[in-house]
């Protein structure tokens, strides 16, 4: 049997899910670069932008393009104000302390979940993709008369899956804009190089960790707005891309986007492949091991500095 196709087809799932991580974990990796906060909240940042999103499409009706649409703008604004305002009544008061703003954290993740499970409910549920067309995968091999084209029985993906990825691939895009090319990003490697610094010449510190407390969250959101037409809305989702968010920053390196962006691909798509040829438990199972040698031998993870 030619594994070449079904290889393609296990990347291409791959792909969706590394595009999604790495949203979720750029998002991560910025709370915790720039704030020092550890957010074990942000699974259920992901799973409220997912809950939104299904509650946005019901309210709007008509063709799902429609309420698609409107979930993409209102879930990640609604997840980021939830956030901000975390950020304003509890991490603020903590003073942004490390070890209690994790206990913080960790409580807000049940509060969220448990209002969520009163008032959504325990149930998973779908919302429609706005298009979902499939796409059969080609593949080429050499014959008698040359290269050709063919198309493995079964073998198809589909526009949406295909659209997540660009989608991701856009907004990563925006995000290292911000970064790198606005005053706002400015302002933001400002603080994270030196907060005492940044407060001496009148930056607002808690006004920016307000502003990448709530960015954060709505890039999750937003990554969870992408994937539920492929998953389902649930409120007990948000486990699996906390986990997975935290094996990605951790081996890309703690406030590294680059190195989140990369080591969300790696995963993604080893992910994507390990689950089609043989399951998707063994793939988590590679993935702890392999935080656990990034540990061990490169502790500051692939792109990240170690401290001085």
């Amino acid at each position: 049997m030619d594994l070449g196709p079904y290889i393609l087809l296990a990347s291409l799932e791959g792909a969706v899910t590394a595009a999604v991580l790495a949203l979720t974990a750029v998002g991560l990796s910025l709370v915790f670069g720039v704030m020092r906060v550890v957010n074990i909240a942000h699974g259920e940042f992901f799973m409220l932008g997912a809950v939104i999103a299904w509650w946005v499409a019901q309210m709007a009706g008509g063709h799902p393009a429609i309420g698609f649409a409107a979930a993409l703008i209102v879930a990640p604004l609604a997840v980021g104000a939830v956030a901000v305002a975390s950020d304003m009544t509890i991490l603020k008061r903590l003073d942004y302390d490390p070890e209690r703003t994790i206990v913080a954290t960790i409580g807000l993740l049940y509060i969220i979940q448990q209002l969520t499970l009163m008032t959504y409910g325990p149930e998973a549920r779908p919302v429609e993709a706005p298009f979902n067309q499939r796409i059969a995968l080609p593949w080429i091999e050499r014959a008698e008369t040359g290269w050709q084209f063919y198309y493995p029985w079964g073998l198809s993906t589909t526009t949406y899956k295909l659209a997540v990825i660009g989608a991701a691939a856009v907004v990563l895009c925006g995000v290292w804009a911000m970064m790198a090319r606005t005053r706002a990003g400015l302002v933001m490697r400002a603080t994270q190089a030196d907060r005492e610094m940044a407060l001496a010449f009148g930056i607002p510190v808690e006004r920016v960790y307000a502003m990448v407390f709530g960015l954060g969250a709505a890039l999750a959101a937003l990554a969870a707005v992408l994937i539920v037409p492929i998953q389902q809305a649930h409120y007990l989702m948000g486990a699996d891309p906390l986990l997975l968010s935290f094996i990605v920053v951790i081996i890309g390196g703690l406030g590294s986007l680059p190195g989140t962006v990369l080591a969300a691909v790696l995963i993604g798509l080893s992910d994507g492949i390990i689950s089609v040829f043989f399951s998707p438990t063994l793939a988590k199972i590679l993935a702890t091991l392999l935080v656990g040698l990034v540990l061990v031998f490169r502790p500051q993870g692939l792109f990240g500095t170690r401290a001085a």
